[in-house]
C-alpha cells in the first residue's frame, strides 16, 4: 500500500521514445521545482514493444536538452503491475487509450485510473499527437503540450 500523500503517475505512448519520455521529465522537473519529488513515483513505457530497450528519440533528447530538462529513459512496454501500482496512467492519443482500457480489463485488482494527459489541456487539445515522422518543430509542441497538460494535471492531483 502506497504511504499516505505518496502518489505515482505513468506516462503511455505507442513507442515510449517521444511522448511519453517527454511527459515524463517534463513532470519529474515540475516536481522537483516544488519539491515534492519524493511524493511521486513517475515513469513512462510503450502500449507496443517494437522500442524496448531503445532511449528516447535524439530528437525529443535535444528539445529536452534546449530547455533545460533533464531527460533518462529506456523505453519500456506497459505491464500487468502497473495497473495495480500506478495511480495514474495518462496517455497521448485515443488508440493508446484503447490498447489501455483492454490490458486493464484483463488486470484483476486494477487501481490505476486510465486517461488522456491531454484531458488536463487549458487549451483543450486533447490529442497529443506523435511527432515520430516529422521534425524538430513538432518535438517542440509536444514539449509545450506536455507541458500544460503536466502543470494542470499536477495541481489537480495535488
Amino acid at each position: 500500500m502506497a504511504e499516505p500523500g505518496f502518489k505515482s503517475v505513468l506516462f503511455v505512448c505507442l513507442g515510449n521514445i517521444c511522448r511519453s519520455p517527454i511527459a515524463e521529465a517534463v513532470f519529474k522537473k515540475l516536481v522537483t521545482e516544488q519539491n515534492i519529488s519524493a511524493n511521486w513515483k513517475i515513469d513512462s513505457a510503450a502500449t507496443h514493444l517494437h522500442e524496448v530497450g531503445n532511449p528516447p528519440d535524439c530528437r525529443g533528447q535535444r528539445c529536452m536538452e534546449n530547455h533545460g530538462v533533464p531527460m533518462s529513459h529506456v523505453a519500456r512496454q506497459v505491464t500487468e503491475e502497473d495497473f495495480t501500482t500506478f495511480d495514474y496512467i495518462l496517455c497521448m492519443d485515443e488508440n493508446n487509450l484503447r490498447d489501455l482500457n483492454i490490458k486493464s480489463n484483463q488486470v484483476k485488482n486494477c487501481k490505476a485510473k486510465t486517461e488522456l494527459l491531454g484531458s488536463y489541456d487549458p487549451q483543450k487539445q486533447l490529442i497529443i499527437n506523435d511527432p515520430y515522422h516529422g521534425d524538430d518543430s513538432d518535438f517542440e509542441l509536444v514539449y509545450q503540450h506536455c507541458g500544460r497538460c503536466c502543470k494542470a494535471f499536477l495541481e489537480k492531483a495535488c
